[in-house]
């Protein structure tokens, strides 16, 4: 076994996994795993840079995570850096300070790489498995893209495209500084628009209604999951490999283009960081589900990080 520590930086979040890993037999001994609100690509989508609080929060994070890793004794760290971080002009100054906190330099990693290790986190533990059909279409929701990938025991096609949530609400629901709450009808078919055009986009590389099993991974489809299970908090161990159909997943979106900021801040199961930008991801699931033919979508806590804390072993 050996001790990693995967770190996967995005648009909106920083997480940490420190995991005991053994690539030849399959075994994962998860010892820590947290997340943290950072909202790194604050406005990046439009002014091309990472805002100096955005950066700052996300280096408080890191001084956090580098003390979890020298308490349990990881022996390899792999920081893997995606949307806000490649989109940004001033990069650079990003890279030193993780540098200088972590001691090692992020990896920002092309969309394609990002899908590889979406998929590969989501699906290490359902190859073999008979409860799945395959081939499996993985669809990695985040704050500034998201990643389509098919594959069964490998990656068959894998595209990732800009209609992340966070970038969605920032170019079409925000208005003076502020959220428009709740949205308008023409904002919210600008949405639809942009997702359309960018399901038009990942079609070209990737089939996406070829899929018999739909995976779907990251925030915006575990709290979406958390909603439909009616959780009072959120559980880990329940949203896991949960399932919600598309009917849930139109009754859960609409409730959400019509609510409050307040009203979605009082859901049980939402993380505050979360409730400005869930209607927007709740429209990609959606759009996803629509265009693929999926009746539900099978909701994995396993996902990226996992992928990276695979790839770090």
């Amino acid at each position: 076994m050996t001790r990693v520590a995967a770190i996967d930086c995005g648009t909106n979040s920083i997480r940490l996994l420190v995991a005991d890993v053994d690539p030849a037999t399959g075994r994962f001994a998860e010892l820590d795993r947290r997340m943290r609100i950072v909202r790194l690509g604050q406005g990046v989508d439009r002014t091309g840079r990472l805002a100096p609080e955005a950066l700052e929060r996300t280096f408080d994070a890191c001084r956090e995570y580098a003390a979890v890793i020298k308490e349990l004794g990881a022996e390899r760290i792999r920081f893997v850096a995606t949307s806000a971080s490649r989109d940004a002009e001033n990069s650079a100054v990003f890279v030193q300070g993780v540098l200088e906190i972590l001691g090692v330099e992020p990896e920002v990693v092309t969309g394609d790489q990002e899908a590889q290790l979406s998929f590969d986190g989501a699906t290490k533990e359902l190859v073999g498995s008979d409860h799945l059909e395959k081939p499996y279409l993985v669809v990695d929701i985040g704050g500034g893209s998201t990643e389509f990938v098919v594959g069964d025991d490998r990656v068959r096609a894998a595209r990732s495209v800009d209609i992340g949530c966070v970038r969605m609400t920032e170019r079409h629901l925000v208005q003076d500084g502020v959220v428009v709450d709740p949205p308008t009808p023409d904002r919210i078919a600008a949405i639809r628009a942009d997702v359309g055009a960018a399901l038009d986009h990942a079609e070209e590389t990737v089939p996406l209604s070829s899929a018999a099993t739909l995976v779907g991974l990251a925030g915006t489809v575990t709290t979406i999951a958390a909603i439909a299970l009616g959780l009072e908090e959120y559980d880990s161990e329940a949203i896991h490999h949960s399932r919600v159909s598309l009917g849930q997943v139109r009754e859960i979106t609409a409730r959400l283009l019509a609510s409050t900021h307040e009203e979605r801040a009082a859901i049980p199961a939402m993380h505050p960081g979360r409730v400005d930008v869930i209607a927007s991801g709740a429209l990609v699931l959606l759009a996803v589900m629509e265009r693929s033919g999926a009746g539900e979508v099978v909701v994995s806590e396993h996902d990226i990080l996992d992928g990276i804390a695979w790839s770090a072993a």
